[in-house]
């Protein structure tokens, strides 16, 4: 009889929400910062990116490793990032700015960073909408289109991240290493999509690793 839940399945929804079970717990002990909504905006938000990541991780373990379930789990790291960007932004919206626009108008003409990250959560709605079987059956192929989105999605996130930190992300200067980091996975995550770099991952699989594995099993 086939499990319910797998574990990757199992993993994946209990890392999804554990910076919630995280703020919660800390707001329970007071150990959130001395500013608690720019704190639980930047966590929300670098969840939010993390996510995103893992999200963007599916395929090239299915195209490099030949391991097919991350490939079921994409939507559901997907629909999570969605939520925690939705945090991000509302808490932005409401608890920081008390929905005052004009305060808002002007803080994305000053911070660019904030215009760079409302991009992003934008184009990240329709794909949030779309992600579902029945979206699929009714877009067909320009369902894939649409979903590619996410390509250019994840990079405005980690710019918006890093341009929000204090120094100079654009010329490594600061509080960025963390930003470069997610950079530096999204483009690698977004180079091994390349076809030829795809087709030559897969070739040294199942040439050599393939073999390889099976030689140890035997």
């Amino acid at each position: 009889m086939k499990a319910r839940f797998t574990p990757l399945q199992i993993l994946v929804h209990l890392y999804a929400w554990s910076a919630i079970a995280h703020l919660m717990f800390d707001f329970a002990l007071g150990n959130l910062s001395p500013n608690p909504i720019q704190d639980l905006e930047q966590r929300t938000g670098r969840h939010a990116i993390t996510l995103l990541v893992l999200s963007l991780l599916c395929t090239p373990l299915d195209s490099l490793l030949g391991w097919k379930e991350p490939l079921e789990r994409r939507r559901a790291l997907g629909l999570y990032a969605f939520l925690y960007a939705a945090l991000h932004m509302l808490i932005y919206l409401d608890l920081d700015y008390a929905l005052a626009w004009s305060r808002l108008l002007q803080n994305v003409i000053e911070k660019p960073f904030v215009l760079v990250g409302a991009v992003a959560f934008l184009l990240l709605v329709p794909l949030a909408v779309t992600s579902f079987d029945v979206w699929k059956r009714r877009l067909r192929k320009n369902w894939k289109r649409l979903h590619r989105l996410v390509y250019l999605i994840a990079p405005l996130a980690v710019l918006h991240y890093g341009l929000s930190k204090k120094g100079d992300f654009l010329q490594l200067q600061g509080d960025v290493t963390r930003p470069l980091v997610y950079g530096l996975l999204v483009l690698i995550l977004l180079i091994v999509r390349v076809p030829v770099v795809r087709r030559m991952f897969v070739s040294f699989r199942t040439r050599y690793l393939l073999p390889l594995f099976r030689r140890h099993l035997a």
